[in-house]
């Protein structure tokens, strides 16, 4: 298996689930911008006519057998699916597609996962700020996280090599500005990011080491 460092002779090829969602995109730009091979898995073609020079496959990711087609050749894979937010109706997309992921994963032997979860997420629940964890999180967001840590503790026991991230509240405003990365919450009562700089940081992490095994809350 490639070796996955942060040197400039070596680009691991990148699959991104996701892609087609305002953080995946970005992320599948990005990485093409740095010299990646990307391929994206996807279940609507027409969604993702603009990810100009990605690799695109059909299907769902749900399905083991689409993703171990999907990662032949592949380095690493970044997670960027997401859900809707949904008050009444349970969740379960994002933990089942992370169990087949990790299973495909082994599979291929392919290591590195590095997968967005959101601020809310494990230990990071309750330290949004008022607005989010007395309102937005349990009006709307509640069944939406409940999956969101199922799905990071399947990652956290795969035995892959990955990094779990979370987002801020997330905005549209341009990236560049410096990012905070936070395992201590002890002080941090909300924030936002910018997807821009989401996908900068995941990315970085494809081949760098200093977050393997954590779950760092990401903020300006």
């Amino acid at each position: 298996m490639t070796n996955l460092t942060s040197d400039n002779t070596t680009k691991p090829n990148i699959l991104v689930l996701g892609a087609t969602g305002g953080t995946g995109r970005l992320i599948v730009r990005q990485a093409l911008a740095r010299g990646h091979q990307v391929t994206a898995l996807v279940r609507s073609p027409e969604k993702a006519g603009d990810l100009k020079g990605a690799r695109l496959l059909v299907g769902d990711a749900r399905d083991e057998s689409a993703l171990r087609k999907a990662l032949n050749g592949q380095h690493a894979v970044i997670s960027a699916l997401g859900t809707p937010a949904s008050p009444f109706r349970e969740v379960t997309l994002l933990s089942t597609v992370t169990r087949s992921l990790v299973s495909a994963m082994k599979a291929e032997n392919v290591s590195r996962l590095v997968a967005i979860t959101g601020m809310g997420a494990g230990d990071s629940a309750g330290h949004g700020g008022f607005v989010f964890d007395r309102l937005i999180f349990p009006l709307l967001l509640r069944k939406v996280y409940a999956d969101k840590n199922r799905q990071e503790a399947i990652i956290r026991e795969s035995g892959l090599d990955w990094v779990v991230v979370r987002p801020a509240v997330l905005n549209d405003q341009p990236g560049g500005r410096t990012i905070r990365a936070l395992t201590d919450l002890s002080g941090f009562h909300g924030g936002g990011i910018a997807r821009d700089d989401v996908a900068r940081f995941v990315l970085d992490q494809v081949g760098e080491g200093t977050w393997l095994h954590r779950s760092p809350l990401i903020a300006w």
